[in-house]
């Protein structure tokens, strides 16, 4: 409760110490005045609000450039929130040159995780037998369950050397990729 001016041309201010976000606004008064009335005159100051929600119609998509300079390798971290109504969709999709891609699809409502790296592997057995093997590493784990509730659900990859953890809505799957898999060659877009 704020107390107000006791007359018609005061100002009462007030700053709230923790900011809000809210779509209406109500006041109720709680107490007449010493003349008997009541009476209210309000005005709301905010801050400007920036959006970081992207609608997409099922057709439409959004593609993000990385600044080369400072993004790194060593570390991959993947955070995001979605909700829909669909049942079947791509969510996220990034590639390299090399064939190495990381994609995030909704199947029949469940979460996936897609991820293939191209692995060369250069070894000499024996001075001046040099071979090269080369093979694809896919990784495919799929989480969650009805996920097209029209309801905020919570993303979050993260792939370290060879641990990749993929968390939704809390739900965590671990995994240990076999061989070398310490970074995924991708460009710079989502």
């Amino acid at each position: 409760a704020f107390s107000g001016n006791t007359n018609a041309d005061s100002v009462v201010y007030y700053k709230l110490q923790h900011s809000i976000k809210t779509r209406f606004l109500r006041f109720v008064p709680l107490d007449w005045n010493r003349n008997g009335r009541i009476g209210m005159r309000i005005e709301a100051y905010g801050c400007a609000y920036r959006s970081e929600v992207a609608d997409f119609d099922g057709k439409s998509f959004l593609l993000y450039r990385f600044n080369p300079k400072s993004t790194t390798s060593l570390k991959d971290v993947i955070s995001l929130k979605f909700k829909t109504i669909q049942r079947d969709g791509i969510l996220l999709h990034r590639e390299g040159q090399n064939g190495d891609h990381i994609t995030l699809a909704l199947a029949n409502g469940k979460l996936s995780l897609f991820i293939n790296i191209d692995l060369t592997v250069c070894f000499s057995p024996l001075e001046g037998d040099a071979k090269i093997y080369s093979a694809d590493a896919q990784i495919n784990i799929t989480l969650g369950s009805l996920l097209d509730d029209q309801h905020w659900h919570s993303v979050l990859i993260e792939h370290f050397n060879n641990q990749v953890n993929f968390t939704v809505d809390k739900h965590t799957h671990h995994f240990h990729a076999k061989g070398e898999f310490n970074y995924l060659d991708l460009d710079y877009e989502v």
